[in-house]
């Protein structure tokens, strides 16, 4: 009876995975190929498809299957029983959303979404408010229905649960309480650091063909480890990283005057890509067979991104090749360029921010999300709010919307919840690089000889394969020994930035 109710269950939840790719396919188009007169029916095509699968999730078959399984005990398989729990909580999540707003949800968002790309262009945050306060809605009316069995909980940790399963509004303020005075005393000491000899991020500016970059980008994910049988890259407006398994999408932007932005875009995505990669080719489809949590996923890219990527035994190898591809690099020594792409300089656009400040510009978002979903702040009022904020926070204050809330994707695809994973990502990688250490005794000189597969094979084995089997703090506990703790990457921070202005 078991066996019979297991292999309906794979039936039924891969049938699920499989439209929810389909699903990711359909919007990485649009954010890269589609046409813009498409629009109209993409959005259709998303409505109809988010349709099938809330019937998929919530039909009476697939429950009576999850009820008949969990009545079988403590028995069960340990990988059936994480599927189980997996899929009973996105089945829980579903069933009390109605079908017609699951529609009208898709639909809006990916409506939001092209809005949201005409406006970053336009650099008019109008075009965009009037999608912004339908995509909010929407949200609000997707928490009230969840809330509904589910007294005391509020709006932003239902949607958190969805990103971050277990994490907490209450957690996530806390944690910033303690990290953002911690940043802003290391920024303020850095700042405060004699101008002679600091490294100078200008070096990185110049003329740098972007069929150039992309050249050199390619031969540097693939050292990392990525499969190009298996994925593409290609362009958009906002990098991203798509897909799973056998077919990985990345996306990334360039500036032909400006190194860095593509540089450690890509390698940031690339980190994304490697996990989906990297998974069970077994279970990838099952329910706990999926990446483990989007904070886990961004510790990948992170991790690769700034504690591999920013590092000086990377550049000791990939500086030389770069050169060969750009000579007018040629007069910048390692010191230098290293000095270059680490300097801390407050800015206003996260995507390029620097280690220390980057976590500020995640609580300036925490914020500002949590106040738009409780009604405390308007959406009329948000570039106002964004500009109080980041003059706050890093003192200074965007001189148009692109600067300032049209910056990121995210709260057009209805993302609220989404951005702290960026700082726990941070914190996850930090000490996962710390536990990969321990283990892997010559990684500098493994990484400055450019043999990266230690870092993908150690992360393939640790984190990768490992797939949803653990909620995230029980991974990382069993992958380090030691709870979540900010304690590894501000660690991080002051060795480095200490050592790099010489405080």
């Amino acid at each position: 009876m078991t066996d019979d109710l297991a292999q309906r269950f794979r039936r039924l939840s891969r049938t699920i995975h499989d439209l929810q790719q389909a699903q990711g396919v359909l919007d990485w188009d649009q954010q890269t190929m589609m046409p813009r007169r498409g629009m109209t029916q993409r959005s259709r095509q998303l409505a109809a498809l988010a349709t099938v699968i809330h019937d998929k999730l919530t039909a009476p078959e697939l429950g009576e299957v999850i009820a008949g399984l969990e009545g079988q005990g403590d028995g069960l398989d340990p990988l059936l029983a994480a599927d189980l729990r997996e899929l009973r909580r996105e089945r829980d999540r579903a069933v009390r959303i109605p079908e017609e707003l699951v529609a009208e949800r898709a639909r809006v968002c990916a409506e939001a979404q092209a809005a949201w790309e005409e406006a970053y262009e336009r650099n008019s945050y109008p075009l965009f408010k009037p999608h912004l306060e339908r995509v909010l809605d929407i949200v609000r009316r997707v928490t009230a229905a969840l809330s509904a069995s589910r007294e005391g909980v509020g709006a932003y940790d239902l949607m958190l649960e969805e990103y971050e399963p277990g994490a907490t509004e209450a957690q996530l303020r806390e944690l910033f309480d303690g990290l953002g005075p911690t940043l802003s005393a290391l920024l303020g000491r850095i700042l405060d650091a004699p101008r002679e000899g600091r490294p100078d991020r200008e070096l990185l500016r110049g003329s740098f063909p972007i069929a150039a970059q992309e050249r050199f980008l390619r031969q540097v994910i693939e050292r990392m480890g990525f499969d190009f049988a298996a994925g593409r890259v290609d362009r958009s407006v906002h990098p991203f990283t798509a897909g799973t398994m056998h077919d990985v999408r990345i996306t990334n932007r360039y500036r032909e005057d400006y190194l860095a932005p593509a540089v450690f875009g890509m390698i940031h995505e690339a980190g994304h890509a490697l996990y989906e990669q990297g998974l069970d080719p077994e279970r990838y489809r099952d329910p706990a067979g999926g990446y483990c949590s989007l904070g886990i996923h961004e510790s990948q890219s992170r991790l690769w991104e700034n504690l591999v990527g920013r590092s000086r035994p990377f550049w000791s190898f990939h500086l030389p090749l770069l050169k060969q591809v750009f000579p007018a690099l040629a007069p910048i020594d390692l010191d230098a360029f290293v000095g270059a792409i680490n300097e801390v300089r407050p800015s206003l656009v996260r995507v390029d921010a620097d280690e220390v400040t980057y976590n500020l510009h995640i609580v300036l978002r925490f914020r500002l999300e949590s106040a738009l979903l409780s009604g405390d702040l308007d959406v009329a009022d948000l570039p106002g709010a964004w500009r109080d904020q980041t003059q706050e926070l890093f003192g200074l204050q965007p001189a148009t919307d692109r600067e300032g809330a049209l910056q990121d994707v995210h709260w057009s695809a209805g993302l609220f919840g989404y951005f702290p994973t960026y700082a726990l990502g941070n914190l996850y990688g930090a000490q996962f690089l710390e536990a990969m250490r321990r283990d892997v005794t010559d990684l500098d000189e493994r990484i400055a000889a450019g043999d990266l597969s230690p870092i993908k094979g150690w992360l393939n084995e640790k984190i990768h394969s490992q797939g949803r089997r653990y909620l995230a703090p029980e991974l990382c506990e069993r992958v380090t020994g030691a709870p979540l703790s900010p304690e590894p990457a501000i660690g991080h921070l002051e060795r480095k930035y200490i050592a790099l202005y010489k405080l």
